[in-house]
């Protein structure tokens, strides 16, 4: 175990530092960065001394390590829009966006296991055959084009939900304002079906087949099959045997699953105008606001390497091969 998680912080360090470089030279991409720190009819002299004092006439490679080791002291630049620390800004929101993630991984998961067992357990029925299609339709439609389907019609024409907005719940719990926290609830949840759902489909849709599949699979393994003739009740054999196993492919992807819809929020936040990290780094590449982008990224990327290391180290506790596999190694 100690090996194994020792490989697995290798790895991490080494996509850490992926990302960094990444991020680097997006700086680099659009041309000499000075000009991003100018104003618009800076002189020759102005740019050249601003070249300087940011370091940019630096070789890349000597920029870089400086780069690393301002990232190292916590040290994420200005930002170009809001001439404030740029990781400060992210952070402000970031519990935004873990609002509207949580919601959507919640919706996904309390529809998707049941609807992954039904169609698993009812297979080749016309309830298989809904689901599955279903599932197929989530994974095709564009979360932006249903976020804007659901406003035009359950925002704009029923007039059930709010169509924009945010009613924070986790910045007052984290201030310890815990009655603000509280009252705001209702009204944060409201604010967040819309967006929510449109960021859930389509997990909503891969986690129900995924479930589907992987039950179908245990069902026909021979100790399925042995605690059947054993005369075990059918429920029984599916929650005991069968769900068990086949939640071990599941677990996998649900903690990615906050990863990739953590990242996945941009398109849905600008569409909702939801006040979350996507929507600002939209708005941050727009104007081109590097500091900013290179701050988000960084933090996003953080938080799904760590997601995915956690994951890894559950999925070994949980699957008793992959203890056997470390222990011969």
């Amino acid at each position: 175990m100690g090996s194994y998680i020792l490989r697995r912080l290798l790895q991490s360090i080494v996509v850490v530092i992926g990302v960094t470089l990444v991020t680097f030279l997006a700086l680099q991409a659009g041309g000499d960065p000075t000009y991003l720190f100018v104003r618009e009819r800076a002189s020759q002299e102005e740019i050249e001394t601003t070249r300087r004092a940011l370091g940019f006439d630096r070789p890349l490679h000597v920029q870089y390590a400086s780069f690393v080791g301002d990232l190292a002291r916590g040290n994420f630049g200005q930002s170009l829009s809001y001439r404030q620390p740029a990781m400060d800004i992210v952070l402000e929101a970031l519990p935004a966006t873990i609002e509207l993630t949580i919601f959507s991984m919640v919706i996904a998961l309390l529809l998707a296991i049941p609807l992954g067992v039904l169609a698993a357990i009812n297979r080749g029925t016309a309830w298989d055959g809904s689901i599955t299609t279903f599932a197929m339709l989530g994974q095709s439609i564009p979360n932006f084009w249903l976020g804007i389907m659901m406003i035009l019609f359950f925002g704009l024409y029923l007039r059930w939900f709010p169509i924009s907005g945010h009613v924070p719940f986790i910045a007052p719990m984290m201030a310890g304002d815990f009655g603000t926290a509280i009252s705001n609830l209702p009204r944060t949840i409201l604010h967040l079906i819309l967006p929510g759902i449109a960021v859930g489909t389509y997990s909503l849709a891969r986690n129900t087949r995924l479930i589907r599949s992987s039950l179908l699979e245990v069902m026909e393994q021979d100790y399925v099959r042995t605690a059947r003739s054993k005369g075990l009740p059918e429920m029984r054999v599916l929650i005991h045997h069968a769900l068990r196993n086949a939640w071990l492919p599941v677990v996998t992807i649900i903690g990615l699953e906050f990863g990739f819809l953590l990242g996945g929020v941009v398109v849905v936040e600008t569409v909702f105008s939801y006040p979350g990290i996507g929507r600002l780094l939209f708005a941050a590449i727009n104007q081109r606001d590097i500091p900013l982008v290179q701050a988000g990224v960084i933090l996003l990327a953080g938080i799904f390497i760590l997601l995915n290391l956690v994951v890894d180290l559950v999925y070994v506790r949980l699957d008793p091969r992959m203890k056997l596999m470390e222990g011969r190694g």
